[in-house]
């Protein structure tokens, strides 16, 4: 919650018509739950982008506010993240870009 972290990456595969949920879309509402299951804030999806993997650039690896110096290292984190799935450079991903709107 300290705004370091402005977007996060999922599979398309992850999303209708391969599963039942949606995908996001700018201008939705999230509210942020904590480790507790209570309510700790809300955010509003501000863009959406489906790129391939080999495509994710290091502005969005750094979005992500996880710290990630280089592509290669958002990639090989993202693969450990999505490890049973194959991933390769045309995998599909969707990179979401939100701002925090509330805090509880």
């Amino acid at each position: 919650m300290r705004g370091e972290k402005i977007a996060t990456a999922a599979l398309r595969e992850d999303y209708q018509p391969h599963t039942d949920e949606p995908m996001p879309k700018a201008g939705e509402s999230f509210i942020l739950v904590g480790y507790d299951d209570q309510a700790i804030g809300v955010t509003t999806t501000t863009a959406v982008r489906v790129v391939r993997a080999g495509d994710v650039d290091l502005q969005f690896a750094r979005d992500e506010g996880e710290g990630f110096e280089t592509v290669a290292d958002w990639r090989a984190a993202h693969e450990r993240f999505w490890a049973g799935r194959a991933i390769t450079d045309d995998t599909l991903v969707v990179c979401e870009w939100f701002r925090l709107v509330e805090r509880y």
